[in-house]
Order: C-alpha cells, then structure tokens, then sequence
C-alpha cells in the first residue's frame, strides 16, 4: 500500500497538469476570498474566513475529481490494471493506496491557504484578533470533506477507462451528496423528514464542523462515507476479474 501510495504521489506532481491544478485552485479562491467585492473578506470589516470554508467545497467538488480521474482510469487505459491486480497485494490496499495519496495530495493543496489564517490575523485589530479555535475545526471539517470527496473520486475512476468519464461522475455524485440532500429537503411535500433528509448530505455536517465544533458524529459520518465508496470501488475491482 505505501509503495502505491509514493507512486501515485510522485506520478501526480510529475505532471505539468498537477500544478496547474493546484494553482487554479488556490487563484480562484484568493480572488473569491480577497478581490471580488460579494465574497472579500475586506468588505466585511472584521477578521473572518468563512466565505473561504463556505466556497471551497463547491472548489474542491472540481478540484478532487481533477486529481482522482486518472487512478484506475489511467491503469486501464494503459493495459497496466490487469498487471497491478495479479501483483501479490490485496485490492483493499491497491484501494487504500491510490485514495491515501488522494487525501495527501489534497492537504497539499490546503496547506498554501494557511497563509490567509495568518494574513487576516495580523490585519485583525488589536492583531491576532481572530477565533483561531473556529478555524481550526473548520479547517479540520473541510480536510474531512476532502477525504470524503476523494474515496467518491476513486469509486468513479474505477468505473471506467475514460478520465473525461470519470471527472463528470464524480462531480456528479460530490454535488449531488454535499448539495443535492439539502435542496431535496426543502421540498414542501418532503417537510416530515426534511431534517433526516439533510443530514444523509454532506452539508448538513461540514456546516457543523464549520461553526468550530467537532462533534464526534460528524467525524463519523464523512468517515462513513469514504468508507463506503472505498467499499463499493473494491466490489466493482472483484467483479471484473471473473
């Protein structure tokens, strides 16, 4: 698992596109977080990043099916699946490998953010004015996210050899889970179990987590959701080698 883990990893940043996914990425939302007037943080006139966790998922629902559609697409396309599947390791670590150097390379991406945290501080009056604790489950919310976004990113790209194909599922299927339980809640007819609806979604827990409270059912559902992608990715890898 470690040796597939440091190969996806190196294959990734090998590539010109790696960066230049990376730094559209962090272009987008600097200019979201500090240029335009409906979503800087300087129009606010107090130290905040919560347009920065409110607009990253609705980034990283773009920027992890970017990072994910090569893993499996790219091995059989390449004629390389069948090889890595006769190799003496289990599919679970195959799996656990290609989505643990996902999870890395999207705390990667993060890690550049941190000097928002640090900027807003020192412009903060008297500086460090700033609620470090909430952005610190914010950003711990928001790592989750990630994760969860990546095990769905994976499950796609063992769907098929196509890297477009499995870029669209899934972005699909991150919208559908972060967003599409939440609209689908407001439905009128749906208003008896709207709440339980919203929270089968991923917004109802990362907007938890937002608020700088780590409750331990949150941690549990994204958890669970990776889980369960990284489980149904190894059902379809079993299935095609009958």
């Amino acid at each position: 698992m470690i040796n597939i883990l440091i190969k996806e990893i190196n294959v990734f940043l090998n590539s010109f596109i790696a960066y230049i996914i990376i730094a559209v990425f962090l272009t987008g939302i600097g200019l979201l977080m500090w240029v335009f007037p409906e979503t800087s943080v300087l129009e606010y006139g107090f130290a905040d990043m919560g347009s920065f966790f409110s607009l990253c998922p609705y980034i990283f629902m773009f920027l992890i099916p970017a990072i994910t559609m090569r893993m499996f697409s790219e091995e059989k396309r390449g004629g390389t699946m069948e090889l890595l599947l006769t190799k003496p390791v289990r599919d679970i670590d195959i799996i656990m490998g290609k989505f643990l150097a996902g999870v890395v390379l999207v705390l990667f991406s993060l890690l550049p953010t941190l000097i928002y945290y640090f900027t807003l501080s020192y412009l903060g009056n008297p500086p460090g004015n700033i609620d470090t604790a909430g952005v610190t489950g914010s950003y711990f919310g928001l790592f989750l996210l990630g994760a969860a976004f990546t095990a769905i990113g994976v499950f796609s790209s063992s769907f098929t050899e196509n890297q477009v194909t499995a870029f669209v599922i899934a972005v699909f299927l991150s919208f559908l889970m972060y967003f599409g339980f939440n609209a689908i809640s407001k439905t009128p007819l749906l208003s008896e179990i709207s709440l339980f609806i919203d929270q089968v979604g991923m917004m109802y827990h990362y907007n938890s987590m937002s608020k700088g409270l780590i409750d331990t059912r949150d941690v549990v559902y994204f958890v669970s959701v990776a889980g369960v992608m990284i489980l149904f990715t190894n059902l379809i890898l079993k299935s095609r080698k009958w």
